[in-house]
């Protein structure tokens, strides 16, 4: 290996000629050998210097080798402006003050209040010592107070379906309510009501726990739609209606609406279930899974005890915008956006460059501080939990019933309503993963044959007190979250049950490619067939 010129003059200096040493004169014998002795002594001296100078020379130059001149990137870095905004706005919300708090509300103006100082008993044996229930009307009940219809919600929705005296802002079914609408309010007396579990004025996470004076938080039981629909029942006893004109729901609303009538089928005349489901299925399941995972990986979701400190905005944008994939259809954006870049005269960005891309954003920033994102987790979790079939009937009025005394005795103020060794707070994960198992492409085939045309007896049985009540079924061929096939097995399940009045409509892409929103756009449609159905 050759060796740096640098690195040979260090090893081999050169000495100036005025500091070398001069020939000395002759001297006397002992002298001279006194003298040749300094001398030897002296060279010696200097060759152990010299040597040591040379090795931590030669070390400091392997060990600090001369710097690399410093150049600049060959690209420069790119800009992130979607993240530059979530970081601002977590800016903004820790300079809030801690009197006033960075959430919001959650409020869409004023509404009526119903409020049960009657403990509820959940399905999963959790208890609400005390509830409110935040609901809206419009029309008049009838002296019999037989024309109520009771609207149930989506997932995100408050009790403001359409405006009123006392708050003007439309609704979210502002075109289906009203004279001569689909819910037709010369006829109808229609009330919708915010889901316990929400946060628009009902009772929900983000309301105090009457236990402790503390917000509830994580400490909030599991709800099922079914606990949602007992409680809006209460609501009915409340306002003295003993039976529905009809139960209409979409969505998750199309959900309560169909366990509303299994629960109580005495109090249900008919039902509408408009893009909904008898039992969740994988694909929802996953996709709100998914959205759950995303907002409580937020680091300011902090278990759920982020109430006074900065709320998980940024995971409730993400939780957002993968619902809003599911909630339209491809079609539509193919029409809406194509592949279309918001300003095709600047270069490609990993923030929102697509037009595809900029809706979507816009739908996550619009969003993150609107709804409480507790109230995502606990109402998504009773969508996935959703099953009408008798089997699980069966196993929730079991655990009822075992809960049953529980009530009684809280009721009573004999025991607290809290368990710390209670298992219903508990969950332990499998020691050993899922693993895919092998299946032959013939049993593949003829199970995806027998889901497609089969209706479950477990689903038949479970839906057999709606045997007499007559049933509106809507799909929406361009739906993804919930197929039109969905829609299909309640209707054929209902036929099963010996229902002979069941109207099944489905809109294929050519009426509607507005996939699962279509029930909030479609009031041709949707409208035309709820009006139709309901005379």
């Amino acid at each position: 290996m050759s060796v740096p010129r640098r690195l040979l003059a260090v090893a081999r200096p050169s000495i100036p000629r005025a500091l070398s040493t001069p020939r000395p004169a002759a001297r006397a014998p002992q002298a001279s050998l006194l003298f040749a002795r300094h001398q030897s002594n002296q060279a010696a001296t200097r060759k152990l210097h010299h040597s040591a100078q040379r090795r931590a020379q030669v070390a400091a130059a392997a060990v600090e080798p001369e710097p690399e001149p410093v150049y600049d990137s060959t690209n420069p870095a790119l800009s992130f402006p979607c993240l530059d905004k979530v970081e601002s706005r977590s800016a903004s919300l820790s300079r809030r003050t801690a009197a006033s708090g960075p959430e919001p509300s959650y409020t869409t103006g004023r509404h009526l209040n119903f409020y049960s100082r009657k403990p509820i008993l959940l399905d999963w044996g959790g208890i609400l010592p005390e509830f409110n229930i935040a609901y809206e009307t419009w029309g008049h009940l009838d002296a019999n107070k037989s024309n109520a219809i009771l609207l149930h919600t989506g997932l995100s929705a408050s009790s403001h379906a359409h405006s009123t005296e006392t708050n003007p802002k439309p609704g979210w079914w502002e075109k289906f309510i009203g004279p001569g609408k689909p819910l037709d309010t010369d006829k109808y007396f229609v009330i919708c009501t915010n889901v316990i579990g929400g946060c628009y004025g009902s009772t929900g996470p983000s309301s105090v726990d009457p236990a402790n004076g503390e917000q509830y938080a994580t400490r909030f039981p599991i709800l099922t739609m079914e606990d949602m629909v007992r409680a809006q029942l209460r609501l009915l006893d409340h306002l003295g209606i003993a039976k529905l004109y009809a139960s209409v729901g979409s969505s998750m609303g199309g959900m309560q609406s169909l366990a509303a009538g299994v629960l109580s089928p005495e109090r249900i005349g008919r039902i509408v279930s408009i893009s909904g489901c008898a039992r969740s299925h994988p694909y929802s399941i996953a996709m709100r899974h998914t959205q759950r995972q995303v907002l409580m990986m937020d680091p300011n979701w902090n278990r759920g005890f982020y109430y006074g400190g900065i709320p998980p905005h940024g995971g409730m944008k993400l939780a957002r915008e993968i619902a809003t994939v599911t909630y339209r259809s491809g079609p539509e954006w193919e029409q809406r956006f194509g592949r279309r870049r918001a300003d095709p005269s600047r270069p490609p960005a990993l923030c929102p460059d697509f037009l595809i891309e900029t809706y979507l954003d816009h739908a996550g920033e619009k969003w993150c501080l609107e709804y409480d994102p507790n109230s995502l987790l606990y109402v998504s979790k009773a969508m996935d939990l959703f099953d009408l079939g008798q089997e699980h009937r069966n196993r929730i009025n079991k655990v009822r019933q075992e809960n049953s005394g529980k009530l009684q005795a809280y009721w009573e103020g004999r025991v607290p309503a809290y368990d710390a060794n209670s298992d219903i707070c508990s969950l332990t994960l499998p020691d050993k993963p899922y693993e895919e198992k092998e299946q032959s492409a013939d049993e593949d085939t003829v199970g995806v044959e027998a889901a497609s045309h089969e209706v479950p007896a477990d689903l038949v049985a479970g839906l057999k007190p709606l045997a007499n009540t007559p049933a509106l079924v809507l799909g929406v061929a361009s739906d993804i979250l919930f197929p039109a096939w969905q829609q299909r097995e309640i209707a054929n399940t209902l036929k099963r049950t010996g229902n002979k009045n069941v109207t099944h409509i489905e809109l294929g892409e050519e009426k509607s490619l507005f996939g699962h929103d279509t029930f909030l756009l479609d009031l041709e449609h949707v409208g035309g067939s709820v009006k139709s159905f309901l005379g």
